[in-house]
């Protein structure tokens, strides 16, 4: 079956390990990035879904500019050599603004990435530093003038809010001062506390205080009235966009289509398989080296799995969910709290998307 699919590249290096990360992340430098680099073109061009499109193709992370110029172009290109794109496919690489380059942006381009996602995360310099990010907040508007003249015409900021020891004010500064900056997409998440992260840790010893849950309740709701007056549309719970702007790779997600995961930690579901990709990178080169299995985490996803990841995760959508198929008295319960609204399909109100995680486990 030759039919499009999206493709996740997971790229693990970053520059430092931040604080609240989960990701699959290593702070390694030398030899070992450009020897996962090649692995990772082995793996790409080994693969068994080779030939099939890409509709999307997504570089994650981690840090994907922190590999060199002919690394990232490499990679980029074994992927569209084993999944040639469909026309005008979305191919996006993460980019932190403190490893922003002019001719390492303007190669990307060159080569195909036509989309940008840049770790803004804060314009406040104290936030960075207690987030353990590298680059500092002067950086990040420079970061966003390189992209453009580079040619990148469709660009994303992140940001988070409940920080420690984030004010309404400041989060409203962020807000003002990333759409200033006219991209085309904002993501904006509330930082969770992941365990076996250092901050969850510095959280049950009582060292890192988040703001109370009703300041991060305002703190979204400001997001969202923020970005509609400044044009952007919420697509999503915490994904805002111009018109035609949203991100279709995470679509592809949040509508739970398939999508092939290559590099070490990737994550992938194609037919009925969710695999997982060795983590470790000297353990995932070494197995491409030796030919080995690269898969550390297998598992079959039954129409059972597949019913409850469409709604666990479409509900989140504007364009929310069909009603056939739901729990009758979980949507019951959640129209009558007026946390969900059915208007052909079923989709989060306002003061429902605070409790989606609730509403989700009800309908299904």
């Amino acid at each position: 079956m030759n039919a499009p699919l999206a493709v996740y590249i997971h790229s693990p290096f970053c520059p430092t390990k931040c604080g609240y990360c989960d990701f699959n992340s290593y702070a390694m430098t030398g030899d070992i990035l450009p020897r996962t680099a090649r692995a990772m073109q082995a793996e790409i061009r080994r693969s068994p879904h080779q030939g099939r499109p890409a509709k999307t193709v997504f570089f994650g992370g981690g840090t994907p500019t922190f590999f060199d110029e002919a690394d990232l172009l490499g990679i980029l290109r074994a992927v569209l050599e084993v999944h040639p794109p469909v026309p005008d496919a979305e191919i996006t690489s993460e980019s932190n603004p403190g490893t922003a380059d002019a001719s390492k942006y303007a190669a990307m381009r060159a080569a195909g990435f036509n989309r940008i996602s840049l770790g803004a995360q804060s314009f406040l310099d104290s936030d960075l530093i207690r987030l353990g990010r590298v680059h500092q907040s002067s950086e990040i508007a420079r970061a966003v003038r390189l992209a453009r003249e580079a040619g990148f015409e469709n660009l994303n900021l992140d940001l988070m809010f409940a920080l420690p020891g984030q004010s309404l004010r400041a989060w409203r500064d962020n807000l003002n001062r990333a759409i200033d900056l006219e991209p085309d997409h904002l993501s904006l998440y509330c930082l969770t506390l992941e365990p076996n992260t250092p901050f969850y840790k510095q959280h049950l010893k009582g060292t890192l205080i988040q703001p109370e849950e009703e300041l991060q309740v305002e703190m979204y709701d400001l997001a969202v009235q923020t970005a509609k007056e400044a044009g952007y549309e919420l697509y999503e719970i915490s994904n805002f966009a111009k018109p035609g702007r949203e991100c279709a790779h995470n679509l592809c997600y949040w509508r739970a289509e398939q999508y092939a995961g290559y590099g070490p930690g990737a994550v992938g579901r194609v037919g009925d398989q969710r695999t997982t990709i060795l983590k470790h990178p000297l353990r995932y080169a070494d197995a491409v080296e030796a030919e080995s299995d690269l898969i550390c985490e297998r598992e079959t996803v039954d129409a059972t799995s597949l019913r409850l990841e469409r709604i666990m995760l479409g509900i989140r959508l504007a364009e929310g969910i069909a009603v056939e198929g739901l729990e009758p008295m979980g949507l019951k319960k959640n129209l009558d709290r007026g946390w969900v609204e059915v208007n052909e399909r079923v989709k989060l109100t306002p003061v429902g998307r605070h409790y989606c995680s609730e509403v989700a486990a009800d309908l299904a």
